[in-house]
């Protein structure tokens, strides 16, 4: 298949006329003036990179930790419709063997991959987090960071743990980094530390922090916080909800613009209302009640989100983030997070042929996994 005549997002994230060669399930050749028996004509359109997405419980109805293979699947289906090629299913904070449980039943489907986006993976967000700062996690399940038991989980999952949260001043956080941050990338997250101890967290082997600004401390002039050390540390990338619930419009562009384009990760965090009206819904065994699509537990607290990847970037460009910086945001970024930059996250030949097609507008006319067209709105 050869896909000709779009604006493509090359592998440099510039606009480049070129036409794309699809054999199998990678790009085989760009060059202009490709021609062949089997071409689409995407004159108008922009070819970018199929979305990635590392932080996401669940959507239509589906959770991760429900450990349900056709739930994972009915999410793998609705996720591609969105432009997401690539995610993360993500735990919660339950017990021991609901987490093992669940990353078993993702196991299986990353043997077994459903119709739609792919699954690459496994994100941990708890339980090894600060109970002061938990969030919509479940307090009872929360437990001091553990890299034995960690150790445990990573390889009776088949070493599926792509990323993993920690809260770095908990007992044991440092051991856990050191040592976690050799077999995935390690994140901050549901913390209370302070500047220097998420910059310790960072010289140990933190690379990530998880939704930043929440369930965190913030930065004032006096006291730099979580937030200050992520602005302040080259070494880091850092996951935005841009839902423009979780965090301000305004603050979002000031925070893309102090990242810069290579450290800025967009990440849903949505839950099993995604996709779905609103009403009462379950996260990580917790009631969440959704009205306007924001997701809040009985006390008012925040429990992830109902959004999406293409909503998130439409959102960045009418907020004025620039192009190319709100398009590596969703692709080659997380992508490079989860250490598969060299299979998705960009247009290369040889790199799996994941692509998204959108109009003038933003909006998805078209989505490739592996090769395979699986969305077709034109």
């Amino acid at each position: 298949m050869i896909l000709k005549n779009a604006s493509v997002m090359d592998d440099s994230f510039n606009r480049v006329s070129t036409d794309v060669a699809i054999t199998g399930e990678r790009i085989s050749e760009m060059a202009p003036g490709l021609s062949g028996n089997d071409t689409v004509d995407l004159s108008g359109y922009t070819l970018v990179p199929g979305f990635v997405d590392i932080h996401i419980h669940g959507c239509v109805g589906s959770d991760t930790c429900d450990a349900d293979a056709a739930g994972l699947a009915k999410m793998c289906a609705h996720l591609v419709t969105k432009g997401v090629t690539s995610f993360c299913p993500t735990t919660m904070t339950i017990s021991r063997d609901g987490i093992l449980e669940s990353l078993q039943t993702v196991r299986k489907c990353m043997e077994q991959p459903p119709e739609g986006a792919r699954i690459v993976g496994v994100n941990m967000e708890g339980p090894y987090i600060n109970i002061h700062k938990k969030g919509a996690q479940a307090g009872e399940h929360v437990k001091a960071p553990s890299f034995q038991e960690f150790r445990e989980y990573y390889e009776q999952s088949g070493r599926i743990i792509k990323l993993v949260d920690v809260a770095p001043e908990c007992e044991g956080g440092d051991e856990m980094i050191r040592n976690a941050s050799k077999l995935c990338t390690v994140s901050i997250a549901h913390t209370e530390a302070n500047y220097e101890t998420a910059k310790h967290a960072f010289d140990l082997g933190a690379t990530h922090v998880t939704h930043l600004y929440n369930a965190m401390p913030g930065m004032s002039h006096r006291a730099p916080g979580t937030v200050g050390a992520v602005l302040d540390d080259e070494r880091v990338r850092a996951e935005v909800i841009c839902d423009g619930f979780h965090i301000h419009p305004a603050v979002v562009r000031v925070t893309f613009a102090a990242l810069g384009e290579n450290r800025s990760v967009v990440v849903s965090d949505s839950m099993r209302a995604a996709g779905q009206p609103d009403g009462t819904y379950t996260l990580g065994g917790q009631e969440v009640f959704v009205k306007d699509g924001q997701a809040r537990l009985a006390d008012g607290t925040i429990a992830g989100s109902t959004t999406n990847l293409h909503q998130e970037l439409k959102n960045l460009l009418s907020w004025g983030v620039p192009f190319r910086q709100a398009i590596k945001s969703v692709t080659i970024n997380p992508a490079k997070e989860i250490h598969m930059e060299d299979q998705i996250g960009s247009i290369r030949v040889g790199k799996y042929a994941d692509l998204v097609v959108l109009d003038s507008d933003w909006n998805i006319k078209m989505v490739f996994v592996h090769g395979k067209l699986a969305v077709d709105n034109r």
